[in-house]
């Protein structure tokens, strides 16, 4: 399942539109004023499904990951030298990423391959696809997704 994540050019705070391949939206982001990204997961017709929210007084940045109002986990970044590396303590995943950061492979404890995330160049705005094996699996990517572009926002 391949889903297309783009950020909107116009808006106060974070906001996303994500569509599958078909060109259905199937996601939109919307980012709520407080102290550091918190942004929430909306379903087409509004419902909240789930939210990306910084932890803000930590040595790394780390986000906690909620779904359905539940934390199902977090994502901090690593001290690396050269490739972007996260602790993840959601479904045993972790992330790595490329030097120039703009792709990065999800991996399950086995080692496969749970999503591959690439940025599309020559765009005004943030624009990702996310290739995800397996569509159970999407919106623990989408929340993964959100956490690394706000905590790469937050150093530029």
């Amino acid at each position: 399942m391949k889903l297309r994540f783009r950020q909107r050019m116009f808006s106060w705070f974070d906001s996303y539109d994500i569509w599958d391949e078909a060109g259905s939206k199937v996601y939109t982001v919307k980012g709520q004023l407080s102290w550091g990204h918190c942004l929430k997961i909306l379903d087409p017709s509004g419902r909240e499904l789930g939210m990306v929210k910084e932890k803000v007084v930590t040595l790394l940045p780390r986000f906690d990951l909620y779904l359905a109002g539940n934390r199902v986990g977090s994502i901090a970044k690593k001290l690396t030298l050269l490739r972007p590396e996260y602790d993840i303590d959601c479904r045993g995943w972790r992330v790595t990423g490329s030097i120039t950061e703009w792709d990065y492979r999800i991996r399950n404890q086995a080692g496969d391959t749970v999503a591959v995330i690439t940025k599309e160049l020559f765009h005004l705005t943030d624009t990702y696809v996310i290739d995800v094996r397996d569509p159970g699996d999407a919106i623990y990517a989408l929340m993964l997704v959100l956490a690394i572009d706000a905590e790469k926002c937050s150093r530029s």
